[in-house]
């Protein structure tokens, strides 16, 4: 192994993947990239009656889709395998073993017991400064089930995996000055470490928990984020670049990015920055990988764009490029370009129908669009606002008529694009089908 950084994120396998774990994830990882350093993926998984083979899964797919890759870990391998702590028994045994013939370790009703030195611990914090904490009472290692105790493994795999620097929330702090106590004990010079700040919940005091909104990592893959945004938000969240930008490409975020730079003050989490986020993200994407990932998801939704012209299918979908704040809005967003049955937003209808005459504005409109000799942007919105001159009635009366009658909503990309993108022969006859409707 090199002596470069080496950096861990030591989950345990126990529910879903939460905001606050991902976020503990991405900065060991960019802390990594930026020194040049391993980062190390251990899996602490020593509770069975709450670790699930499932859980991991969801953890792993969702570091993947974060694009956060590991050096050395489950599915890599590496030169201090296993990775799995269920898989490390001998070794812990083995050490606990050290610790009782050295005289720092006994048992007591069963239970083996750490003696502690009663020295102040010091602790190099690269956010928080030294911190000098003591341990005045004796503590548990190994249980009298035989199993060994969080502060104990996780000592003990630090020391020979050689993390240099240990990364973690600011409520593991108050453990530290334990697990010094055993660095100490196995003649080891502990690791430097960063206590990075909580994330508080939206609303209100306290830490963002696993049942507060938005704290999932899968519920943004199942509503269709980016991934890019998602990483860009958790990036900020205790972290800022010192140019104050928020927007970068991860290449420049590791550029960037350094723990002594953490902000110590806890960090709140903004489900509305977030989806600002992504609407920016989807905003910047090219042509073709907008349309890329977008007809992937409209087949999802049951949507198949096979049978339209390639031309057509971008154009529709680059017109509500714009407007979108998520992928998941998506089906919503264009579903009426590519379907006839397409759904109608009743409660958007009665109230256009209690401002407006819709079948007159409808009429109107389209006998101006039938004696135009081109449909496109341009012609529409000359036509319309001649139209709209002609009569003194206002241009918004006729735009939110034929939108509605067009694609069953009062909201939607612009509309001059609307009715270009869908063509002479569609608009037609959807006026037709909503005019005799409305006779009815």
């Amino acid at each position: 192994m090199d002596g470069g950084v080496r950096v861990r994120f030591a989950p345990s396998p126990t529910g879903f993947f939460h905001i606050g774990s991902a976020r503990t994830a991405l900065f060991n990882w960019l802390y990594a990239k930026h020194s040049g350093g391993k980062f190390i993926l251990r899996i602490e998984d020593t509770d069975d009656e709450r670790d699930r083979s499932e859980f991991l899964d969801v953890l792993m797919r969702g570091m993947r889709w974060l694009g956060i890759d590991w050096d050395e870990g489950p599915t890599v391998g590496g030169p201090c395998a296993p990775y799995f702590q269920s898989q490390r028994k001998e070794i812990y045994d083995e050490r606990v073993e050290f610790l009782k013939k050295i005289g720092r370790a006994y048992e007591k009703d069963g239970a083996i017991y750490f003696k502690v030195s009663g020295e102040p611990q010091l602790i190099r914090d690269l956010i928080r400064g030294d911190v000098v904490r003591r341990e005045e009472k004796d503590f548990v290692i190994v249980r009298s089930n035989g199993k060994p105790v969080f502060h104990l493994v996780n000592v003990i795999d630090d020391m020979l995996m050689r993390i240099t620097h240990v990364i973690r929330g600011e409520d593991h702090l108050s453990n530290t000055s334990k697990h010094t106590e055993l660095f100490g004990a196995f003649g080891v010079k502990p690791p430097l470490f960063a206590h990075i700040p909580l994330i508080l919940k939206a609303h209100g005091p306290g830490k963002m928990s696993k049942r507060d909104s938005g704290a999932l990592v899968e519920d943004y893959e199942r509503d269709h984020f980016l991934p890019e945004a998602v990483r860009n938000y958790l990036c900020l969240l205790g972290w800022s670049p010192k140019e104050d930008r928020e927007i970068l490409p991860i290449g420049e975020i590791i550029r960037l990015f350094d723990i002594a730079d953490v902000n110590k003050n806890n960090a709140r989490f903004d489900e509305k920055k977030m989806a600002f986020f992504n609407g920016e993200y989807l905003r910047s994407l090219g042509a073709d990988e907008f349309c890329r990932r977008s007809v992937e998801i409209l087949g999802a939704c049951g949507i198949d764009v096979a049978k339209f012209d390639g031309a057509y299918v971008c154009a529709a979908l680059l017109l509500c490029q714009e407007k979108l704040r998520s992928l998941s809005e998506l089906e919503n967003f264009t579903e009426y370009f590519f379907r006839e049955n397409f759904s109608r937003d009743a409660q958007a209808l009665e109230k256009l129908r209690a401002k407006y005459d819709i079948g007159a504005r409808l009429r109107e409109f389209k006998v101006s669009f039938e004696a135009l000799d081109t449909v496109d942007e341009k012609s529409v919105e000359e036509a319309l606002r001649k139209l709209s001159s002609a009569n003194g009635i206002p241009s918004g009366e006729y735009i939110h008529s034929v939108r509605f009658a067009l694609s069953g909503r009062s909201v939607g990309p612009g509309f001059f694009g609307l009715v270009s993108v869908l063509g002479r022969d569609t608009v037609l006859a959807r006026l037709d089908n909503f005019i005799g409707a409305e006779k009815m």
